[in-house]
């Protein structure tokens, strides 16, 4: 198990990016409290040019600028007034690249999830969506701008690689007009 280095976030192609995050394990540690999931599903944000991006031509406000943080960095965001969504910022200082994680498959400290969750048992859907992922794993808005690379928020290459990777259009975004249909959405397949 190896934790993923700067050099892996500060790749430049935010969409190959985030297929190579499918596999990974994503673990948080919270006043002691360890937590883990395999990466299965991701979503790429391809920055200034990406009309689903929240940089999309440019845009800065107080919310996104952490996502023209160099990558290793995470972006967490509050979506529907409701859920927190974590995000991990890819490529250089500047370039606001950032990929969504949108399921896990849970691996360490199941009972702490399913408390955060308030569920009794696990089924396909407990870690299937983006504000789950962030729940289970006790992650929220406190936590954007950490860095990924020394932080309560790691990510380790444990060596699995799924068998197939599936390609689709992101969920959520039809606003972005052709940028919608882009496939790049990736869920991984035998893990």
């Amino acid at each position: 198990m190896q934790k993923l280095s700067r050099n892996f976030y500060l790749q430049s192609d935010v969409v190959e990016l985030a297929r190579q995050l499918l596999g990974k394990l994503l673990v948080t540690c919270f006043d002691g409290v360890v937590t883990s999931g395999i990466i299965t599903e991701t979503e790429a944000y391809a920055g200034v040019i990406d009309r689903a991006s929240h940089a999309f031509g440019g845009r800065r406000t107080a919310r996104t600028e952490v996502m023209y943080h160099r990558g290793g960095t995470a972006y967490v965001y509050f979506c529907y007034g409701m859920h927190s969504l974590f995000n991990v910022v890819t490529n250089a200082e500047g370039i606001p690249h950032a990929i969504l994680i949108r399921a896990i498959q849970p691996v360490e400290g199941l009972e702490t999830m399913m408390l955060r969750a308030k569920k009794t048992k696990v089924d396909k859907s407990f870690a299937n969506g983006p504000g789950k992922v962030a729940k289970i794993l006790g992650i929220n808005t406190s936590h954007t701008d950490l860095d990924l690379c020394n932080s309560e928020i790691e990510i380790f290459d444990i060596g699995k690689t799924p068998l197939e990777i599936n390609a689709s259009p992101r969920i959520g975004v039809d606003y972005a007009g052709e940028d919608a249909l882009l496939p790049y959405r990736f869920v991984a397949v035998g893990l």
